[in-house]
């Protein structure tokens, strides 16, 4: 019989946690639901100061922000501490403004008019830094 810590990683494997990124209160509760129903933990953030805190309190497997807070830069800053954490989580710049010019490639760009299509992109950004994670641990065990 299992006891409840592995039962509770279990669980943390089957969901993914995201942390969501997003000043404006309807889209940041509008992707955190449309989230939670694709099967994913999701943790919100106001601001990029409340999401440097959550990164330093939780490990995530992907960061979700959007890239104008408050300030113009607020989410690049928020992507840039992200990628810094020792977990390396996958980062995507989330935006619902139709207009929004495409960034450079390492700040893939996620528009969330399509609903299957923004679980597929989040699913595929989490599947690849999971794959970048294994390869990591399988070189790191080779050289030991």
């Amino acid at each position: 019989m299992r006891n409840s810590t592995d039962a509770e990683r279990c669980l943390e494997l089957e969901m993914a946690r995201v942390l969501l990124v997003d000043d404006d209160p309807t889209s940041r509760l509008t992707l955190q639901t449309v989230l939670q129903a694709g099967g994913y933990h999701v943790d919100a953030a106001a601001s990029a100061a409340e999401a440097f805190g959550k990164l330093e309190e939780q490990e995530y497997q992907l960061v979700l922000s959007d890239l104008q807070m408050e300030s113009p830069e607020a989410g690049l800053k928020v992507l840039a501490h992200a990628r810094a954490m020792d977990y390396k989580p996958a980062t995507a710049i989330v935006t619902t403004y139709q207009n929004s010019k495409p960034l450079k490639q390492s700040h893939m760009l996620i528009k969330p008019e399509d609903i299957p299509e923004l679980l597929g992109k989040v699913a595929n950004l989490i599947s690849e830094r999971a794959a970048r994670r294994m390869r990591r641990e399988m070189r790191h065990a080779t050289t030991t």
